[in-house]
């Protein structure tokens, strides 16, 4: 334990953060990595107390204590075994993950006003460290099974489920509607947040573990989940989310209002080379345009922060509630603040005016009134109280629900919830389908990658234990 329990005499320092003014000339990850005696020191702040907070609160049950010390000893190999045990992308999380509503913000230290133990940081630094030395090789599993399985989206659980079911053995094939893998990871998430580099190096490791990947594959177009089925032993749907919920006020059919996904796709696909017509005309550049971005939570940071390096005349952000009931990451919001974004809270669209395209968003001022359901002050519109701002271009970053499944697929027996998520058995994730299973946001609802993660880490276990019993059985009866 000598080169733990630091915390006393070592402050807690983050990554070295670009300044405000030069990380939004372009679109590069605003945090540096540690360099390795950094990271020796941060890691060694632990306090290896006996009941892990930082653990129980990580969705994934990341064994973070045990890599914090095989960080501070300088075992870092051992320590991203220790990591990449739990986490099917350790570096992804380390990235993007909001560490300071999970691990980070339950840390013992922190609650002791020491300042918490930068987790994250460390965890990207232990997994690009494994990157560089070649520790991350393709998996080859012992033995090679027939049977296969088939996996409807390429997002982050459906890539953790993949890599699970690949170290059992079985053919694994992921079908996904866009031209490259990643889902919300390569075509959501801004370069700021996570270089895309990460993503196609996944990429390419899924392909060297032989793990079959079919793009621009749309299932209810291209093969019903039926036909899907019958091409394989099990099936896997983790599509997530992307149906964008819309402001209905009036005026919302004006030009120039759009959902956050088509503006931050069509702006990583710009970054990733691609010819974007609409960015390209200056439909969704926002570059000299006052934007307004409607929404709260990490997506809207996302579209606020993009907004401000396309070089937008000015760009605001309106939310119902105030700072302190905000969905979002603080820390992203803070970044959002350092970047010159004016968060207007306590505000709604009452209604979008313009002649053809939008011009200028009349809000109502809001109060917060009693907790509802959710446990937060429900907004309540302030009478006679608007105010009118400017606006060339609106983004709607009010969240996502799920498409219509059993239509897509046309599957109408699939089971729903009466949100249109699809219903599982809780522990393996199997539908009322046989042989279809489902994981991700198209089963929770949108929420964090981590969780995407989980669940498709679990869904793995349940489709193994499921073709393992029918393999069993077949032996049984020959």
């Amino acid at each position: 334990m000598k080169k733990m329990l630091k915390f006393v005499d070592l402050k807690k320092e983050t990554p070295e953060k670009l300044d405000s003014k030069g990380r939004t000339e372009n679109f590069l990850e605003i945090y540096r990595d540690y360099i390795d005696t950094k990271a020796k020191e941060q890691a060694s702040r632990c306090s290896q107390c006996g009941t892990p907070f930082c653990q129980v609160h990580c969705p994934l049950q990341n064994n973070i204590p045990d890599w914090l010390k095989l960080t501070a000893e300088g075992r870092l190999k051992d320590a991203y075994e220790i990591s990449s045990a739990t986490n099917s992308l350790p570096e992804v999380c380390g990235s993007i993950c909001p560490q300071d509503r999970l691990c980070e913000g339950n840390c013992v230290i922190e609650q002791s006003g020491h300042g918490t133990v930068t987790i994250g940081a460390v965890e990207k630094f232990i997994t690009n460290t494994a990157w560089e030395n070649g520790w991350i090789e393709p998996i080859k599993p012992i033995t090679e099974l027939q049977q296969s399985v088939g996996i409807i989206g390429a997002g982050p659980a459906g890539i953790a489920a993949a890599m699970e079911l690949r170290k059992e053995g079985f053919q694994v094939t992921i079908y996904d509607r866009y031209d490259r893998t990643g889902g919300l990871l390569i075509y959501g998430i801004p370069n700021f947040k996570l270089d895309k580099s990460v993503v196609l190096r996944r990429t390419k490791l899924l392909k060297d573990s032989n793990v079959n990947i079919i793009n621009n594959f749309e299932v209810g177009k291209d093969s019903t989940l039926k036909e899907l089925k019958d091409k394989h032993d099990a099936i896997l749907i983790a599509t997530g989310v992307y149906k964008a919920r819309q402001v209905d006020t009036p005026g919302s059919n004006l030009r120039n209002i759009f959902p956050a996904m088509k503006f931050l796709t069509a702006s990583n696909r710009k970054g990733l080379g691609d010819q974007v017509k609409e960015f390209d005309d200056g439909t969704l550049n926002a570059e000299g345009k006052n934007v307004i971005v409607v929404g709260g939570g990490d997506t809207a940071m996302d579209c606020v922060r993009t907004a401000v390096r396309q070089k937008a005349k000015s760009v605001s952000c309106l939310y119902r509630r105030d700072k302190a009931n905000m969905p979002g990451s603080a820390r992203e919001v803070a970044n959002a603040e350092e970047e010159g974004v004016n968060f207007i809270w306590l505000s709604s669209p009452k209604s979008f005016e313009g002649n053809e395209k939008v011009e200028q968003v009349v809000i109502n001022k809001m109060r917060l009134g009693e907790p509802d359901s959710s446990g937060r002050q429900s907004p309540k519109t302030i009478e006679g109280a608007e105010e009118t701002l400017k606006a060339d271009l609106v983004i709607e970053a009010l969240g996502f629900e799920p498409e219509e499944i059993p239509k897509l697929f046309d599957e109408p027996d699939l089971e729903v919830t009466r949100w249109g998520t699809i219903k599982t058995d809780l522990k393996t994730l199997k539908t009322n389908i046989k042989g279809v299973f489902a994981a991700g946001d198209i089963v929770r609802g949108a929420s964090l990658v981590v969780w995407a993660i989980r669940d498709g880490r679990d869904a793995a276990k349940g489709i193994s234990e499921y073709l393992n019993q029918i393999s069993q059985n077949k032996t049984r009866a020959a």
